[in-house]
């Protein structure tokens, strides 16, 4: 509004200087203060007391100031500034609120209200500040709450760590295939985590746009098996946009886990959900701001998601089963300017259909650097620190394992506690070492809280922690048959655990954990499925030992042999490998030093048996080498002997190559496997490998493939079988593979051999620069 002065200040018209607070013209004079005010003065410290607005000679009217003032709002205010405009005077602004620029809406709310109101409504908004900045604050404010601590599977009160403190960088790419859904998850992660080839991208880029391409990205799902950090990514994610670090253009972030919507009962709208979940966002109109939501963890949903056959909803009024609502919503019926992530474990990503993601991406964990900072920032001891990163080095299958945070978090926990001692004799080299140290440093720390103890372990393991670690063991045993890694209480009680003791039990945090949800329904895991499926074979390995029993097959009277050979067949039938780590944990309980740390578990009746034949056991896992044709099974196999710290396969193959004799060498099955294991663990890509150099047989051919995984070139002059042409297929179609070359001359392959290798050629992981040439004259003939 344009408004004459009184006779007694024309005089000064205009007024002249520059506010030393906000550098702004000296336009309106504050009769209260009988001074002249900035405009930004005249909404804030000025903003009750009585003012008259300088009319400049070059203001003639309305129009200009109302340009002023708008263009002093920031960027991210002046959008709001439309948006809550249009809500009340829909009629002002009309529809295309986006295209209209400060000096459109200037003319649009002069024209809508006249001079005096519509300066009156702007600087009414000015002063009160943005309306739907509080909101948007306070959406921020119980985010940060949620997200700026780490638990590091320490749920105890008063020892949460700052996420920004403890926060080391993980590795994330772009990219994923439908047959990732079939690979071993934890072979497959082993394999990639020594393949970097790739550029990696952080968790606040994941929604960018690629340079150079025009897609639009709404949905992107991110896959990483369990551990390996991506909740800590989304918690970083949204820490870095609560801060304003990144990712400003949005407005609001929703955070929605899996494990809270599995406990939602009946039908709702995709407000109701909104707001039941955000209640800060009640009088918001979301369908008006640029908005994120993140299904955390879509690994434990319960509901089908049924995209083919749920109805259609485009209504977010409209309530509808839990069910419709997501599939809708992820489909884009609901709020399809909404941008959505979506977590995942990869034996899962297949349920949410490759047409409505518009970006895969991966986290990978812990690249080696990444793996050293981690403990650096863990321990604070430097000089420690850097023992406990050799000694790590010193044991590759350790070593590897560390690209999972979870596990680090573990060896760190571990180390530490020994290694401050100088125990170098008992340090651990085994995972399943790792592990039962890591139950007794909490056993121990549970004495000390709660028993006043002073020693670092127990001497002796109490009644109640023999009871505390078998029923635990139990519900593990029993939730990894189910293929469950988050639990209710019908489930404790199954386990043969006393829910109103559920808080004894949980002394031990670490390992199992008590969370209320959402809907204040309890909700139990462990740390890690790794640690569950530990605590599933020490009830395994106990029940047979103590009781004769065989729980993998309800056999009453049983040996531990037995038990392992059961196991073992058990491992090879699963199809995604969900035994393997259970099945290293099992063997490695029977050998020293498990068997005794832990024989305090032991009855008196079974105190004096031996834990078992080691000659037996590795003479059985030697014999199923020999016989397994599965790549990825074998490596297990290899696994376990190392559990059982059986190296000798390993090192006969490690001297021979030292010496120059393995070229040419005629060996047997199981030592071809072992060098593929030995070459596959090294860490080191190949420049190059030729079949030919090795004097295999047909049928043996298949055991050496797998080390295309990381080879640049590869001759394979030989004639492959079928079997044989899927294993190179895989290889190809491997993430990040480096194979570059490949040399198929000389082979007389089969039509469905052909067709293997195609599918492997044109997956969207192949690499692949140069074929020989003869390949095509194969497939034309």
């Amino acid at each position: 509004m344009c408004v004459e002065i009184p006779q007694e200040h024309a005089e000064s018209t205009p007024a002249k200087g520059v506010c030393q607070h906000h550098h702004r013209d000296l336009e309106i004079f504050c009769k209260t203060d009988n001074m002249y005010i900035c405009g930004i003065c005249a909404g804030q410290e000025h903003q009750r007391h009585r003012k008259t607005y300088t009319a400049k000679p070059n203001v003639s009217d309305c129009k200009t100031l109302l340009y002023h003032v708008l263009g002093n709002m920031g960027l991210e205010d002046f959008k709001t500034f439309k948006i809550v405009l249009s809500k009340d005077y829909p009629e002002c602004l009309g529809s295309e609120l986006e295209e209209l620029i400060v000096s459109d809406v200037a003319e649009k709310i002069a024209k809508c209200f006249g001079g005096e109101t519509a300066l009156r409504i702007t600087l009414h908004f000015q002063a009160n500040g943005n309306p739907l900045k509080k909101i948007t604050e306070a959406n921020k404010a119980k985010l940060r709450n949620e997200c700026q601590h780490i638990n590091e599977g320490n749920s105890s009160e008063g020892k949460q760590n700052l996420l920004k403190e403890i926060y080391t960088d993980l590795y994330m790419t772009e990219g994923g295939s439908e047959e990732i859904n079939n690979e071993y998850e934890v072979l497959r992660d082993e394999m990639i985590s020594q393949s970097r080839t790739s550029s990696p991208l952080t968790c606040n880029d994941i929604f960018k746009i690629p340079p150079g391409q025009n897609k639009q990205i709404r949905t992107v799902l991110t896959m990483g098996i369990g551990g390996i950090g991506k909740n800590v990514s989304v918690h970083k994610f949204i820490l870095d946009w609560v801060d304003g670090i990144a990712n400003q253009d949005i407005q609001i972030i929703i955070h929605l886990r899996f494990r809270d919507l599995n406990q939602k009962k009946g039908n709702c709208s995709l407000l109701q959900l909104i707001q039941q979940y955000a209640p800060q966002l009640k009088e918001t109109n979301v369908k008006e701001m640029k908005v994120l939501f993140i299904l955390d963890g879509l690994a434990v949903c319960q509901y089908p998601l049924d995209f083919d056959n749920n109805d259609q909803c485009a209504d977010t009024n409209v309530e509808v089963p839990l069910d419709v609502l997501l599939t809708n919503l992820i489909k884009g019926n609901l709020l399809p300017s909404a941008l959505l992530w979506i977590t995942t474990r990869p034996s899962t990503a297949n349920r949410i259909p490759p047409e409505c993601v518009h970006q895969v991406t991966e986290i990978r964990g812990f690249n080696d650097n990444q793996k050293e900072t981690y403990f650096r920032k863990k321990i604070t001891d430097q000089k420690l620190a850097n023992e406990i990163i050799t000694h790590i080095k010193s044991c590759r299958s350790l070593y590897i394992m560390c690209h999972m945070p979870i596990f680090c978090w573990i060896s760190a926990t571990v180390l530490e506690n020994m290694m401050k001692d100088e125990n170098s004799d008992q340090i651990p080299r085994t995972l399943t070492e790792m592990f039962t140290r890591f139950l007794l440093i909490q056993i121990s720390l549970k004495h000390k809280k709660f028993n006043g103890a002073d020693a670092d372990n127990p001497e002796k393991l109490s009644e109640f922690d023999k009871k505390l670690i078998l029923d635990l063991g139990k519900l593990a045993f029993q939730q990894l048959e189910k293929g469950n890694w988050i639990f209710q209480e019908e489930d404790l009680k199954d386990g043969g655990l006393d829910v109103s003791k559920v808080s004894e039990y949980s002394v031990c945090t670490e390992i199992f954990r008590e969370e209320l949800g959402l809907y204040r329904e309890k909700a139990y895991s462990f740390v890690h499925l790794s640690y569950q499926e530990y605590l599933a074979a020490i009830y395994a390995h106990f029940a047979c030992v103590n009781n004769g029993k065989n729980v993998l097959d309800k056999d009453e009277s049983t040996h531990l042999s037995d038990l392992h050979k059961c196991a073992v067949n058990k491992a090879l039938e699963s199809e995604n490998g969900h035994l393997d780590l259970f099945l290293r944990f099992l063997l490695g309980l029977s050998v020293d030093p498990n068997c005794t740390l832990l024989q305090d578990l032991l009855t008196k009746d079974s105190s004096s048996k031996p834990c078992v034949d080691k000659k037996m056991t590795v003479h059985l896992i030697q014999e199923t080498i020999t016989q397994e044709q599965s790549p990825d099974r074998i490596i297990n196999l290899f696994h376990c002997l190392n559990e059982l710290n059986d190296n000798t396969l390993v090192k006969e193959i490690q001297t021979a190559m030292k010496s120059g004799t393995l070229m040419g060498s005629e060996l047997e099955p199981e030592q071809w496997s072992a060098l593929a294991y030995v070459l596959l663990k090294s860490g080191q890509e190949l420049d190059e490998f030729d079949m030919k150099k090795f004097h295999t047989s047909t049928e043996n051919h298949q055991r050496l493939l797998p080390v295309l995984r990381i080879c640049k070139k590869a001759r394979l002059n030989c004639n492959l079988s079928f079997e044989s042409c899927g294993i190179v297929a895989s290889a190809l179609q491997s993430v990040n593979s480096p194979l570059r070359e490949l040399d198929l001359s000389n082979n007389k392959l089969e039509k469905r051999g052909v067709n293997a290798l195609l599918t492997g050629l044109t997956g969207p992981n192949c690499q692949l620069q140069t074929l020989s040439e003869n390949f095509f004259a194969e497939i034309i003939h």
